[in-house]
């Protein structure tokens, strides 16, 4: 399909001006080309998703069109006019905003101070006004929050309410949200949408960006797909189906290939438990536990679901040693496991892979080989010195196995794309051959090909034996699990061991809605 096939993009004709128009748009990058001829249009009352893999194109598209980018060839309108010149910052502000996955929120501020932060005169402030103004703002969106609040206290949701209303504060008709429910739970994420909707009613236009295709299908109207710079199909959503949108995202010969390595339903684990964890009760940052208890058998993938700080991260990280336990126990094949101490879990056969792999997935300074053999050193060494023979051996083997891409063994962690670096991740998790494998949430912000491929890594390895703790709100990595156990404030409240998962179900046991029968 051509970008114009499905009626121009399934643009309704004589609906006026865009509220942003991107026409033959090119960029290049010394010799990579990131953006080649590309035209996307965003109506008023509109949401159109721009989707690709990392690389495909995306941030350049939201630098461009935000003006912190100045394309080689192709013209951006606002409105119907001529985007302003990219020195002229309060022109494009007034036009255009954008909420990024990374909260640009000033801690220091109330929420009134950020909401109408760089408006009127910074020489002379009106305190009394500027809450005045910022309290009828949030009441003319129903958005509900306290003017006074220091911005320090506010919770991602909340922070994320803050820059959706300093964009229509500063009278900003055209909206892009970059990946904007990374970071939340699942009923954040709804009552996001609705926001959405009341801004998309009010004749607001909309570009999002996400890697989770089912939110295209919830709330978007019409979608791009870019892919190596190139823009492949523009249609309406309810004419691409989720097949032809991969495809169009990945290529025919990829899609094929994903196809084929996707995870198949997994079979129930083996009656002897290899994890068993009885009354644990645990309290970190992230949540608490109170009188847990669970098993997970050999080549099975028990899920945990919950909402976030419900306490799934606070099983993971205790039975990964990264916390003690106030109370209970976790067993490994049996014997008990040394609490609050990682070491003593790698050396019992446990592997951890981290939701934050900037803060605590791999070293950013040093290369691909060293980062995936770091808990294999023992392993690779001979009278105390590990060389660098046998380190690029094993680290071959990984990357082939997890189909990393990069220039070399020795590049940095940091100048790899966002699914590599977690490919990475979950090789060094591996390269240990643990008995268990914890992971929380290991395809959270990555495209869909380098997920698929990471789903089928993690399944293989239960296949093969391992047992697998799978920590994530996202129900969509929860497909490759043989059972999910739902946890609210704490507590397990629900087995579920009837796959496919009904997404309704998870979520009001999770938020505490079901019916009594």
């Amino acid at each position: 399909m051509t970008p114009t096939a499905a009626t121009n993009g399934g643009r309704p004709e004589g609906a006026g001006p865009p509220a942003a128009e991107a026409v033959g748009i090119a960029k290049a990058f010394g010799q990579t080309r990131a953006l080649d001829d590309v035209s996307v249009s965003v109506l008023p009352g509109e949401c159109h998703a721009v989707v690709g893999r990392n690389g495909a194109g995306k941030s350049t598209l939201v630098a461009i069109l935000t003006g912190l980018l100045r394309p080689d060839a192709g013209s951006v309108r606002l409105h119907g006019e001529a985007a302003p010149g990219l020195g002229d910052r309060a022109a494009w502000q007034e036009r255009v905003a954008c909420v990024y996955q990374r909260s640009m929120v000033v801690p220091s501020l109330s929420v009134a101070e950020n909401i109408l932060l760089n408006r009127g005169d910074a020489s002379l402030v009106r305190w009394r006004e500027l809450r005045r103004q910022a309290r009828r703002l949030l009441l003319e969106w129903d958005f509900d929050l306290d003017v006074d609040a220091p911005a320090s206290e506010l919770s991602v949701e909340e922070r994320q309410i803050v820059e959706i209303a300093r964009a229509l504060a500063a009278g900003a008709r055209f909206l892009i949200l970059d990946e904007p429910t990374a970071a939340l739970d699942s009923h954040a994420v709804e009552r996001l949408f609705e926001r959405m909707r009341r801004v998309k009613a009010n004749g607001v236009g909309i570009l999002y960006i996400s890697h989770h295709l089912e939110e295209i299908y919830e709330v978007c109207d019409r979608t791009t797909v870019l892919r190596d710079g190139r823009q492949i199909v523009t249609a309406r959503v309810d004419e691409l189906d989720r097949d032809r949108l991969v495809s169009a995202m990945v290529g025919g010969e990829l899609a094929r290939a994903i196809e084929e390595q996707a995870p198949a339903r997994p079979q129930p684990g083996a009656e002897t438990p290899r994890l068993v964890v009885r009354g644990l009760s645990v309290r970190t940052p992230l949540g608490s536990v109170a009188d847990v208890s669970l098993h997970v058998g050999a080549g099975e993938c028990v899920g945990l679901f919950g909402l976030r700080g419900s306490g799934t991260v606070a099983v993971a990280d205790a039975v990964a040693g990264l916390v003690k336990p106030a109370a209970g126990t976790i067993e490994l094949d049996g014997k008990p496991t040394r609490p609050g101490k990682v070491d003593a879990a790698l050396r019992r056969g446990i592997a951890y892979v981290p939701e934050d792999r900037h803060a605590r997935g791999f070293v950013a300074t040093l290369g691909v080989a060293e980062n995936l053999t770091l808990p294999i050193q023992d392993r690779l060494s001979r009278f105390g010195i590990v060389t660098g023979a046998r380190r690029r051996a094993e680290a071959e083997r990984l990357v082939e196995r997890l189909q990393i891409v990069s220039s070399g063994p020795d590049q940095l962690l940091s100048e790899l794309s966002g699914g590599n670096q977690q490919k990475v991740v979950v090789g060094r998790a591996l390269a240990s051959r643990p008995r268990l494998l914890v992971v929380v949430s290991p395809t959270v912000g990555i495209d869909v090909a380098s997920k698929e491929a990471l789903l089928g890594v993690v399944d293989r390895a239960r296949a093969d034996g391992t047992s697998v703790l799978l920590v994530s709100d996202d129900l969509d990595e929860l497909r490759i699990c043989t059972r999910v156990l739902v946890v609210r404030r704490g507590a397990v409240v629900k087995e579920v061991r009837d796959a496919p998962w009904d997404r309704h179900e998870l979520i009001a046991a999770a938020e505490g809605l079901e019916v009594a029968a």
